[in-house]
């Protein structure tokens, strides 16, 4: 697939498959007389570009005026959805309740009241075998108001009736709704800081998730469950309470053996919580674990709730080969994990138009670190470069550890005229962002002593600092840079004279041997 442009109809034409490309042309030409449409020109011309290029189009089709183009691409963008609605999954609930709904309106207008109402029950139905709380809302909604213009029912009950269900629903959609914010208010914290940096953010974090998870839970219905269990998940993340995080997110992926039918109405949240059940298992550094998720959400790849979608397809994408990175950092095989680059860069060039931000910078960051774990700390460099001069307001904790990844890379390439000038600048930038914990300071005032000690002393300095680290590695304000950069065990290869790799390998060794 080519490159994507920033264009959005280029996107879209680009993200068509060729069956949908073939409806289209079939779309428009049974729902156009005669000749040939200007917007389907523009189409074929984008088809057939690799980058979106404004002033070739135009050359080509001399027809088209460039004052008439953003209207042509306007009018072609609704008739592609229009197009891709006619040949779209008819097993999502989403569209079949948006569907019933519109010829219950059309029943309605034309005064056709009790058809009206019989496709009202049907959709009932379905919205609630699917936990569809806002559809349920519509419905009753509508039932009033037909009601209220027309009677229909002999039932004297039909107002208290319509009350009760109406008050139910109101209630429930209350939770759901106030866990849904708090859970994405969580994420969002995540995505915005990383871990909680201080004892601050730990108080100011307790506080905010105890007054906003809702008092009165009532654990009946899907929604409800997925929310509390994802607000869990953030919550625990955050603190670094990887236990917790774990009995979450492993109650996150249960739930859809729980509720089976919903897997296929929220298939992206279940790829979302086996990505999370993965991380879980990479900081608890359960490898077999790991390795068994791996394996299960692999054979998931191929469901047909997958490959027949894109969203679904490159999340999984995206999340499996994560996972698979991870498993390479918990057994050492940095070497082998740099096998996957080709493909990941591949994937970030093909989907990056596709993908968030965040998503991009964490797979940067992950390729650094195999590369810095290898002993190729200039090609570290320049991963870690493009998350440096990245501009986005997002993962400031990345940003920090980053620049401090960086800075050590650079000590081991020896470039000791820039270190002294890296070494102020990545100190105040982390200060700056509230981001230096003990760990960091005793990093920093290494790095600095060391410019005056000789290559010979340098060896019991590195094991100095070791000793001091090791006191702090089960502080829960100092874990975080342990879960970022694993400082441990780069003093470690730097005192045995190895790679990083080899390190972590011994160790993965020892405790495989030891289970």
């Amino acid at each position: 697939m080519p490159n994507r442009s920033g264009d959005t109809l280029f996107q879209l034409i680009k993200s068509l498959e060729k069956s949908e490309k073939r409806n289209f042309k079939l779309f428009v030409k049974r729902n156009s007389s005669g000749g040939e449409l200007k917007f389907l020109k523009v189409f074929d011309a984008m088809d057939g570009m690799k980058e979106y290029d404004e002033v070739a189009l135009l050359k080509k089709n001399k027809e088209i005026k460039k004052q008439q183009l953003s209207n042509i691409k306007a009018h072609l963008y609704k008739q592609i959805l229009a197009s891709l609605r006619l040949i779209s999954d008819e097993n999502n609930i989403d569209i079949q309740l948006h569907e019933q709904m519109a010829h219950a309106r059309i029943l309605f207008n034309k005064g056709l009241y009790l058809q009206s109402l019989k496709v009202l029950d049907k959709m009932k139905e379905a919205a609630r075998a699917h936990h569809q709380l806002t559809y349920l809302q519509q419905v009753l909604f509508f039932e009033k108001k037909i009601e209220a213009l027309f009677i229909t029912r002999s039932m004297r009950n039909r107002a208290d009736q319509l009350t009760q269900e109406s008050e139910e629903v109101n209630e429930k959609v209350s939770v759901v709704n106030k866990l849904s914010n708090l859970s994405l208010q969580l994420y969002s914290w995540y995505i915005q800081h990383g871990h909680a940096r201080n004892q601050k953010d730990f108080d100011e974090l307790k506080d905010y998730f105890e007054q906003h998870l809702p008092k009165q839970l009532t654990r009946d219905s899907f929604y409800e469950k997925l929310y509390l269990y994802q607000c869990y998940t953030w919550y625990a993340f955050i603190r670094q309470d990887f236990l917790q995080y774990y009995r979450y997110t492993q109650k996150w992926v249960d739930l859809f053996d729980e509720y089976p039918h919903m897997l296929a109405v929220e298939t992206a949240m279940f790829t979302k919580g086996m990505h999370n059940l993965m991380g879980a298992h990479f900081d608890l550094m359960n490898h077999d674990k790991l390795k068994e998720a791996i394996k299960k959400f692999e054979e998931f790849t191929k469901h047909p709730l997958v490959t027949d979608n894109e969203n679904n397809r490159i999340l999984a994408y995206v999340y499996l080969y994560t996972a698979k990175i991870n498993l390479c950092f918990l057994q050492g095989n940095f070497t082998k994990g740099l096998k996957l680059v080709p493909f990941l860069e591949k994937m970030l060039k093909e989907y990056g138009p596709f993908l968030d931000k965040h998503r991009v910078l964490v797979f940067y960051y992950k390729i650094a670190c195999l590369y810095f774990g290898s002993g190729d700390n200039e090609k570290a460099i320049d991963y870690l470069n493009r998350i440096i001069n990245e501009r986005a307001d997002l993962r400031t904790d990345l940003q920090c550890y980053a620049r401090l990844l960086h800075l050590i890379a650079h000590y081991e390439l020896g470039n000791f005229e820039l270190l002294e000038y890296l070494i102020k600048s990545v100190y105040r930038y982390m200060a700056k962002m509230e981001n230096l914990s003990k760990v960091e300071e005793e990093v920093f005032a290494f790095l600095r002593r060391s410019f005056h000690v000789g290559a010979h002393a340098l060896r019991p300095e590195f094991e100095k600092l070791l000793a001091k680290l090791k006191t702090y590695e089960r502080n829960p304000l100092e874990t975080r840079a342990f879960s970022y950069l694993d400082i441990i065990s780069w003093l470690e290869s730097k005192i045995n004279n190895v790679n990083v790799q080899d390190v972590i390998r011994e160790k993965y060794l020892i405790q495989k041997v030891s289970n």
